[in-house]
């Protein structure tokens, strides 16, 4: 073989390689728990948005994204998209946080949860739950081919999502199938970015408790989904960020779960920005700063990144 054929054949390995890892793989090995028997009506909201939004996910995955260079016992962030529970922001608050993570030397899963329907779902209040409780397992028990550290697994949600990851964190003991009754569900740390995290009627996000609960839940039904009221002194260390001008999800959500935690004695970074709204992804464009950097910081002074990383 000449030179430029190896030099070909070697591009051509590392792109396979690169599709590979960025390719969703299914969450479940065999049936989705809880599943009704139904055809696949996954969809994108609006092909001309510029960040792909996904409606009625039925079929959840995860997908590994793995920094460039493997060193063994990289901390590994499983991220929870937004999207009112109605869809997911697959790209924005998924495949791009990851990649910011990868640059970190983390490894990043992006769980393409499922959304609730009684179309798809016997009990729409627990599917998304189980798809987050499947992915803590899913990235623990592959710990040793991803290179991941079993101990250093952590959960970011963002809008929705971040309710999804505060109930991970709060709701992890009893686990929400028998089959992981014996598991490790607790993540080993939790980020929040602009989180929905009560579903009470002063706080909560309409569209996030109608899409999970229903269009009428119990007084019981609302308390059990509201993160704040779950928090308990085994609720992970945790980041959080929101924006005081937020007319979508109020940054009452993010406060409340701080006090809660303050509580606790569970120790807690919150980032309160004066604008910039909800649904910002990555990037507050009312500042030049960068929570993603604060981020780092916060994961270095937990010991979550490698020593030779934290000198860059």
């Amino acid at each position: 073989m000449t030179l430029r054929g190896a030099v070909m054949c070697a591009a051509l390995i590392a792109s396979a390689a690169l599709a590979h890892a960025e390719q969703g793989l299914p969450l479940y090995s065999g049936a989705i728990p809880g599943a009704i028997d139904a055809p696949d009506e996954e969809a994108v909201r609006d092909p001309h948005e510029a960040y792909p939004f996904l409606l009625n996910v039925s079929r959840p995955t995860l997908t590994p994204y793995l920094p460039a260079r493997r060193d063994a016992n990289r901390a590994a962030v499983i991220v929870l998209p937004g999207g009112s529970y109605r869809g997911v922001s697959i790209v924005k608050e998924g495949d791009d946080v990851a990649r910011a993570f990868n640059e970190m030397g983390i490894a990043a899963f992006v769980l393409k949860y499922r959304t609730p329907s009684t179309t798809h779902m016997r009990d729409p209040t627990l599917g998304p739950l189980q798809d987050a409780q499947q992915a803590i397992h899913l990235v623990r028990e592959h710990a040793a081919e991803w290179n991941v550290d079993p101990t250093h697994i952590g959960v970011m949600g963002f809008s929705a999502g971040g309710h999804l990851a505060s109930q991970a964190a709060t709701h992890f003991d009893p686990p929400v199938l028998e089959d992981w009754k014996d598991e490790n569900l607790r993540p080993d740390f939790l980020m929040l970015i602009y989180p929905v995290i009560s579903m009470g009627e002063e706080l909560g996000h309409a569209r996030s408790r109608q899409m999970l609960l229903g269009d009428a839940p119990s007084s019981e039904v609302i308390s059990r989904y509201s993160s704040e009221l779950a928090v308990t002194d085994r609720t992970p260390p945790s980041f959080i960020v929101h924006a005081a001008d937020d007319q979508t999800v109020p940054v009452g959500n993010s406060i409340r779960f701080f006090e809660a935690l303050q509580a606790h004695k569970v120790p807690v970074e919150l980032m309160v920005y004066p604008a910039g709204g909800h649904g910002f992804g990555l990037i507050n464009v009312t500042t030049s700063d960068r929570w993603m950097d604060r981020c780092r910081l916060w994961l270095q002074s937990r010991g979550l990144l490698s020593q030779d990383l934290t000198k860059k």
